[in-house]
């Protein structure tokens, strides 16, 4: 019975201790956080302004962002917080999607813009043969574990 014990506390802690760094190591190799100044200069261009909804279908606990975007021809400026984690890319989309299954459903007619490296604010650079009119919305998405984070629509 002791064995049983000691076997069942060790997976425990085992599986506590590798979920902990999979939380935790995304904040511990995320580069500087970006000044107020930094943020405010480059969304002063944008074309486009949204608020992230409160409510969406697929964000959670563990998976969400609040904050807006500002959309401009040459960047895309999120100010706010993302709940931290690996492999966020930062996606434009021609339909609004806000869960999973709808992800996956229009991810082939996505355009993927950049990594997100920062969870409390960014900037990526849309290329310059992007056209962001052709789009309506922005999302942030978990490659490595297929979660959706968050999204806004900035166009009808």
């Amino acid at each position: 019975m002791k064995a049983i014990k000691l076997i069942f506390s060790a997976i425990l802690i085992f599986s506590f201790g590798f979920s902990m760094g999979i939380y935790t190591l995304p904040l511990m190799v995320a580069p500087p956080s970006l000044s107020m100044l930094e943020l405010a200069t480059a969304a002063q261009s944008a074309k486009y302004l949204v608020q992230i909804p409160d409510e969406l279908d697929g964000s959670d606990l563990l998976h969400y962002g609040k904050g807006e975007f500002y959309i401009s021809e040459s960047k895309i400026v999120f100010k706010g917080k993302l709940a931290p984690g690996p492999d966020y890319q930062l996606y434009l989309s021609k339909q609004f999607v806000e869960n999973e299954s709808q992800f996956n459903e229009h991810k082939d007619s996505m355009l993927n813009i950049s990594e997100v490296k920062r969870f409390d604010g960014f900037i990526s650079v849309v290329p310059n043969d992007v056209d962001i009119n052709q789009f309506n919305s922005v999302i942030i998405w978990c490659e490595a574990f297929g979660e959706f984070i968050t999204a806004a629509k900035f166009k009808s």
